[in-house]
């Protein structure tokens, strides 16, 4: 159950850090990645794919990064890939501010007091599914970018368990990121 706890927190920190990071993507670009503001999240991606012990990791002068789990297996098995693309739509994605909701009460969600911006249960019903779950929202006049951070992070921390939990038998994994997705070139 504390390890369950661990890495749900590593998971929410993971991603409250890289919502944070503007990587929005632009159209009009005829440079990969489209925005150099891609390289951002890449380079720490790439430095955090070392940190936590993954083999092989690069990223490509298109801001693509790679790396290796090595199986911790004696036969040999079908090498899976897991993919996650770093940028954001062409919408504000600066300074953004995440904010964590706790045991979510299904009520409608203030997310800029000032600006009266708020994320009502009557326009978005689906909130009600959440009810008791944890939520990380913007504050309204930013993206969020959790697509496809979201997935950065959990991979991340899925790797980051596998390697520190031997127990966890594996082929190899392999791993990529990459730019441009929201522009259907990623």
């Amino acid at each position: 159950r504390e390890v369950v706890q661990l890495m749900k927190e590593k998971l929410k920190n993971r991603l409250i850090q890289y919502c944070k990071i503007n990587t929005h993507s632009d159209e009009k670009s005829n440079t990969v990645p489209s925005t150099k503001i891609q390289f951002d999240l890449a380079k720490l991606l790439l430095e955090e794919c070392k940190a936590i012990g993954l083999k092989d990791v690069s990223m490509d002068k298109n801001g693509i990064v790679t790396a290796l789990l090595p199986s911790n297996i004696d036969k040999k098995v079908p090498t899976i890939g897991f993919i996650a693309h770093m940028d954001t739509a062409d919408f504000n994605s600066e300074n953004v501010k995440p904010r964590v909701i706790e045991n979510y009460d299904g009520k409608d969600i203030v997310l800029n007091e000032d600006k009266n911006i708020v994320t009502t249960v009557e326009k978005f019903p689906n909130l009600k599914n959440h009810l008791g779950k944890t939520l990380i929202v913007t504050d309204g006049t930013t993206l969020l970018g959790a697509d496809d951070k979201a997935g950065i992070a959990t991979i991340m921390t899925d790797m980051e368990t596998m390697i520190n939990d031997p127990s966890i038998k594996h082929g190899d994994i392999k791993i990529g990121f990459t730019p441009d997705e929201e522009i259907g070139r990623g």
